[in-house]
This record gives structure tokens, sequence and C-alpha cells, in this order.
């Protein structure tokens, strides 16, 4: 999905100079604030940045967003993935 957001000429030109990705930063900027704001899951948000749970884990830190433990949705879906990828764990 893409979303478009209407600058003026004149900002929009004063951030692209500030900023060498403004698309990716207004995508990052975006989710943070999805996440902070719980709309959604660090799980979710690492397939947006399209990052690892650490890489994400790094990211939020950058942005001085602490965090205590990731929910069980999001424990759930990689516990799915590696399920997934590497099958069931039998003992």
């Amino acid at each position: 999905m893409a979303v478009t957001i209407q600058l003026s000429v004149d900002l929009e030109q004063r951030l692209r100079a500030e900023f060498a990705d403004l698309d990716n930063e207004a995508k990052e900027t975006l989710a943070l604030d999805l996440f902070r704001r719980e709309r959604i899951s660090h799980f979710e948000l690492s397939k947006v940045l399209g990052l690892g749970r650490f890489q994400t884990d790094a990211f939020l830190k950058r942005h001085n967003v602490l965090e205590g433990s990731l929910t069980m949705q999001d424990l759930d879906e990689q516990s799915q993935t590696l399920d997934r990828v590497l099958g069931p764990v039998r003992h």
C-alpha cells in the first residue's frame, strides 16, 4: 500500500535536503508512532521496517523507545515462524 502526503513545495524541498530518503523517513516515523501507541506489535514493526528482532530493538533504542518485553502476540508469531522454518520441536 502506498500513502501520499501533500506538502507545500518549499517544505518538501527543505525536508528532502535534510533527509537522504524522505519517503523512508516518513514510513519509519509513522511505524514508530503506531508502535508507541500500541497499534502495531514489535513483530509488525519489524516487518514494516524490514528488520530482524534485534535490529528492531536497536531501532527502538535509537528512538528512545523503551519497552518491557515482547507481547504474547509477538512471541506467538515468532514461534509460528520458527515452526514453519524448522518444523515443530519434538521431545
